[in-house]
């Protein structure tokens, strides 16, 4: 995707246009067979119950030990079958995690990747679109949206017809939106090593009252604890110097103590800030507590920014 002034295309107050993102590059999966519903359900921290034809789902697909193994979207497609998306990177190791747990199920997991392309418009009312194309509502930034599936295309031909009415937000415009919103992505905030709560997911992710799913009974654990080692927060520039991800973060008072990390950052022009997603290790994450970032001073504050 070609890059754009992201101050320009961001979405936000001040808009006259709601905005649209291209999220093609997600690994698409159709799950099927007569013991699907079983078989998902057992594998996401979230009810498979609530996906229907008309409304997506998140998900976290877990190890044993409770970590992430993905973060899932997933709807019901006209056919009842189960169509799940996820960050583009796991498009080899997610179907291998999956289908690791089928024994004697009937289950069939389909790689649809190429077959379909993903936009995702915030705002309301949804896309009028033609079939064959179908829209869901879905949550990918914290706010109300559309996911629009539709046979690929490319780029341009893809989205010409809604570049009148909504903005285009393109990869670098995204990325900030993102930070702003405090989304965590695959491969930044969302790795092996990371528990779903530590990256506040369990809002939009967990159902704690459901069935039994793989590594459950390390979330239900940190539930009845109330506590974490660490936990993903929003981190603000009191110099207005740039951060950078991978910086390691220090108590300020006691410089040689570790506090965490950072994992995305950015400049926001809404916010006119420098601001940083990072893990903030416990004893350090209270909202209005300084730290050090490689020697920039920084401030924790409450998600999302804007």
């Amino acid at each position: 995707m070609n890059s754009s002034d992201a101050s320009v295309a961001t979405p936000g107050p001040g808009l006259n246009r709601a905005a649209f993102f291209d999220c093609s590059s997600q690994v698409k999966l159709r799950i099927s067979g007569a013991d699907s519903f079983r078989f998902l359900n057992g594998q996401i921290t979230n009810d498979l119950r609530k996906a229907t034809a008309s409304s997506t789902i998140q998900g976290s697909i877990l190890s044993t030990k409770g970590k992430l193994s993905a973060h899932v979207f997933i709807s019901i497609d006209s056919d009842g079958v189960f169509l799940l998306d996820a960050d583009g990177e796991l498009r080899e190791e997610l179907p291998a995690r999956l289908e690791r747990y089928i024994i004697a199920d009937d289950v069939q997991i389909e790689d649809v990747t190429d077959q379909f392309s993903i936009l995702h418009f915030v705002g309301e009312p949804p896309p009028a679109v033609a079939a064959p194309a179908r829209t869901v509502a879905s949550d990918r930034f914290g706010l109300s949206g559309w996911d629009l599936w539709c046979n690929r295309a490319p780029d341009e031909e893809l989205r010409q017809p809604f570049s009148g009415r909504y903005i285009f937000c393109d990869a670098i415009c995204a990325e900030i939106f993102r930070i702003e919103r405090g989304i965590p992505r695959w491969g930044r905030e969302l790795t092996n090593e990371i528990i779903p709560v530590e990256a506040n997911l369990e809002a939009t992710s967990i159902d704690y009252e459901k069935g039994c799913y793989i590594g459950q009974e390390v979330i239900s654990r940190m539930k009845m604890s109330g506590q974490t080692n660490k936990r993903l927060c929003g981190l603000v520039s009191l110099s207005n110097a740039p951060l950078e991800a991978e910086t390691r973060l220090t108590g300020e008072t006691n410089p040689g103590k570790d506090a965490g990390w950072i994992t995305s950052a950015t400049t926001s022009a809404r916010l006119g800030s420098e601001i940083a997603l990072g893990y903030v290790k416990r004893g350090f994450n209270e909202t209005g507590t300084r730290l050090l970032a490689g020697g920039i001073p920084v401030q924790v504050t409450p998600l999302p920014f804007v």
